[in-house]
């Protein structure tokens, strides 16, 4: 019998009904009249895994993209069958499958739908490639939003949007194209303030559909491979995106260095022009951690060699940059070029390590050397052989990090911009075409990338820079978004993209600062500068091809701004740290949108531009030349403005008016925020004194400070400074408490306490229950200086 579903979608196949099941411990499969089996295993109360195969078996079950140290567990699991469907419970959901179709119906405990399939899954045999394109449609409801899928350049909230993933090397790309460089096949959806999660771990081309073809549908289908999705469930966002990045995995803590700002561009060289970018930073006292070497000091491009003629001596130069406090980073592709005089592609060859094509010959394709074979990352031998060739950058010249770029991978001069689809690859002992490999090939090879710098910068911790990436790259590598413009278009694209790529795993990301195609104008350069000090990864990177791009290539307004923000950055390397070891430790994204922030305020469902630096600063940039200001929307609570101490209640759209040198910063009241002075680099000065900005605010709020060497892995004995404090304020008092957990001993004795919106004049200070006297600890009204051993500072007002 043909039904009416069939009817719609010919070609098209649909599960029959369930003619059995089986109970595994966390798992439940059921078998179909059509061979199709679904399993169901319950991973978390909040997450369930559901996986079909059409064959009547499945295939061995591996994934690049899960975290092998994620934990599992959960509190109650039952399974029952009624009438017409089978029930799985547990502490959080309820799953309802009916018997004759496999449809599912996801619940909450109180019975309100979470998701609810609209055709459900289906496939379609592929007669060009062989095997499945495998779909999933499901309800999507009126008022539903969707979020997340990494760096997509639209619209924040992706309701009437279609996606693609496939990883894509698109130079100057534009606003809404698609595809680009990652692929981040997870998306959050929002519903009558309630948030669920979707990971649909498929490595093949895959989409998604927000809505878009059919208003009452979301939809998501692979070109190949298995329908393998994970359902998160939580109420709140924050719970649905922790999920997920526990699932895929969090990086290690980076050097504090790696938070400073870095200069790069395609290219400097010869080493006469790198030092004298450098040392124009240190002329202008404009904080700098970085400096970049594009493909330029390599010989004729190849990997893991030096342009004797542009850098004769390069472990001089680098010595003596780092003697400047600049950390060398250079850039490794993978392409290596063919050539019977060049070490890296003999070994390659001797050991079998390039990809082939179907019927065996090496895989061959132009890109910057000419023609190039490309070693297979997903072969662990492979992997091993690559992370050793790191010996000498890392070991022996002291290079401090690795730019992956390239990696997508991008292959020039051929239609597709990439490798063709019969390339073969190991996939870790499960062999398949380019066709699965090609979404994870830049992961991969940013993992051996990793796992090379980790061996020969020990026992510092390695840096490394991806373009390329699939879910779970973040354990490996920070990223940046690719060859954007130089165009305010660009400014609002890079503004979405990190709050998407944060609340989609990827938390240590940036783009180029300023535009890396075309030429900024200096009002474009400077507002970029203003929103990139607030993004985790702060890199400015230009082509080169238009015109210089360092500050002083503008004019001295924008070396002003420049050095403002930069300073300012620097001076919040102890907050941008802190929210570093949330991410690591919490899962917690370190930019949140204001939708992730207060999900129950159906205002902040469609903003883009705002957003949470860390947990308690609020950033607007400037996203129109020749601004003066610009409205925002305040979320709740209650925020002082960062320039003027103005208090401003949330809930509302506001206007507010800004200087050039200036965009709107607002930071929520009760905060406590640490500041360091402001260093040229990293290391430059033994901190002496730190500085605490204390919001006052009626009611209680907590703040943290998380120290520890800056660097190596002595953090994980034990050896940090984890310090909560706990404001409390009454109409004449406030109470700062602090607790310390951790080994580490920090450089400084002191805390300068800075005293925002007090509403009461200070009669007298306690600290630790003992009345200090306040010309002592150099009170001035709204300043004090106090030894950073206290447990309680009790300040009363008159």
């Amino acid at each position: 019998m043909i039904t009416n579903t069939e009817l719609e979608y010919k070609g098209d196949v649909f599960p029959s009904k369930i003619v059995s099941f089986t109970k595994e411990t966390d798992s439940v499969f059921f078998y179909t009249d059509n061979d199709v089996i679904l399993k169901v295993t319950v991973l978390r109360d909040s997450m369930i895994r559901f996986r079909y195969t059409t064959k009547g078996y499945f295939n061995t079950d591996f994934s690049y993209a899960i975290d092998k140290n994620q934990s599992h567990g959960y509190n109650e699991l039952k399974f029952s069958e009624e009438a017409e469907h089978y029930e799985i419970r547990t502490s959080k959901v309820l799953v309802k499958i009916r018997k004759s179709d496999v449809h599912k119906t996801i619940y909450d405990l109180d019975g309100n739908v979470l998701l609810d399939e609209e055709i459900g899954f289906h496939w379609e045999e592929s007669y060009q490639w062989g095997g499945n394109i495998v779909k999933m449609s499901l309800v999507s409801r009126e008022g539903e939003s969707y979020y997340g899928m990494g760096d997509k350049p639209t619209h924040f909230n992706l309701k009437g949007k279609r996606v693609e993933n496939w990883a894509t090397d698109q130079y100057a790309f534009h606003k809404d194209q698609e595809p680009l460089y990652k692929v981040v096949p997870f998306y959050i959806g929002l519903h009558q303030k309630t948030a669920y999660g979707v990971f649909f771990d498929n490595t093949f081309r895959t989409f998604f559909d927000f809505a878009q073809e059919r208003r009452g549908v979301t939809s998501f289908w692979a070109e190949g491979g298995e329908m393998n999705y994970y359902f998160i469930y939580g109420p709140k966002m924050d719970e649905v995106v922790t999920t997920y990045t526990h699932l895929t995995g969090k990086p290690e803590l980076p050097p504090l260095w790696t938070l400073g700002y870095h200069q790069c561009k395609w290219s400097y060289y010869p080493e006469a022009k790198v030092r004298e970018i450098t040392s124009k930073f240190r002329e202008l006292q404009i904080p700098c951690d970085a400096i970049y070497l594009d493909i330029d000091y390599m010989e004729g491009f190849r990997c893991f060699t030096w342009n004797k003629e542009y850098f004769p001596d390069p472990k001089k130069m680098v010595s003596d940059l780092t003697e400047e406090g600049f950390k060398t980073v250079v850039i490794i592709d993978p392409g290596i070029k063919i050539d019977k005089n060049y070490w890296v592609y003999n070994e390659a060859v001797a050991n079998d390590y390039f990809c082939k094509r179907a019927d065996g010959p090496y895989m061959k394709g132009k890109v910057w050397p000419g023609e190039c074979n490309f070693p297979d990352y997903t072969n662990p031998e492979v992997r091993e052989w690559w992370a050793g060739l790191f010996k000498e950058l890392i070991g022996e010249i002291g290079v401090k990090g690795v730019w992956n770029d390239m990696n997508e991978p991008a292959v020039m001069e051929v239609p597709g911009k990439t490798f063709p689809m019969d390339v073969r690859h190991d996939y870790d002992g499960n062999p398949c075409s380019h066709r699965k490999a090609h979404n994870i090939y830049g992961t991969q090879m940013a993992r051996a990338t990793y796992e090379g710098v980790k061996r020969f910068a020990y026992p510092k911790r390695p840096f490394i820079i991806t373009r390329s990436a699939y879910s779970g790259a973040q354990r490996y590598t920070s990223s940046w978004t690719g060859d954007n413009v130089a165009s305010w278009e660009h400014l609002w694209i890079a503004n979405i993209q990190m709050q998407r790529m944060s609340i989609s795993g990827m938390g240590f990301t940036g783009s180029d600062i300023g535009g890396f195609a075309e030429q900024p104008s200096g009002e474009l350069y400077a507002r970029w500068i203003q929103l990139g000090v607030f993004h985790p990864f702060c890199r400015t990177h230009s082509s080169g091809d238009h015109g210089d791009q360092e500050p002083w290539s503008f004019d001295d307004e924008v070396v002003h701004i420049t050095r403002k923000f930069v300073s300012l950055r620097y001076q919040l390397l102890p907050y941008l740290y802190t929210m570093f070891w949330q991410y690591i430790n919490d899962a917690v994204p370190m930019l949140k949108p204001l939708v992730y922030f207060d999900q129950e305020d159906p205002q902040t469902h469609y903003r883009t531009d705002e957003f949470i630096f860390g947990d308690q600063i609020l950033v607007c940039p400037i996203l129109e030349p020749n601004s003066q200001g610009r409205r925002m929307y305040i979320p709740s609570g209650n925020w002082y403005n960062y320039w003027t101490d103005e208090v401003v209640s949330g809930k509302k759209e506001i206007w507010v008016a800004t200087d050039y040198d200036q965009i709107p910063l607002f930071v929520k009241e009760g905060a406590i925020v640490p500041k360091y002075p402001i260093q040229q680099y990293v290391g430059e000065k033994e901190i002496t004194e730190v500085t605490l900005e204390v919001y006052f605010k009626i009611g209680k709020e907590r703040s943290f400070l998380y120290e520890d060497a800056q660097d190596g892995y002595d953090y994980n004995k034990g050896r940090f400074s984890l310090l909560s404090f706990t404001l409390s304020g009454k109409e004449n008092q406030l109470v700062i408490q602090q607790f310390k957990e951790g080994k580490f001993e920090t450089t400084y004795a002191n805390f300068r306490i800075n005293l925002h919106g007090l509403p009461f004049k200070v009669k007298s200070i306690y600290v630790d229950n003992e009345r200090r006297d306040l010309s002592k600890i150099a009170f001035d009204g709204t300043s004090l200086v106090i030894e950073k051993e206290f447990t309680e500072i009790h300040i009363i007002g008159e």
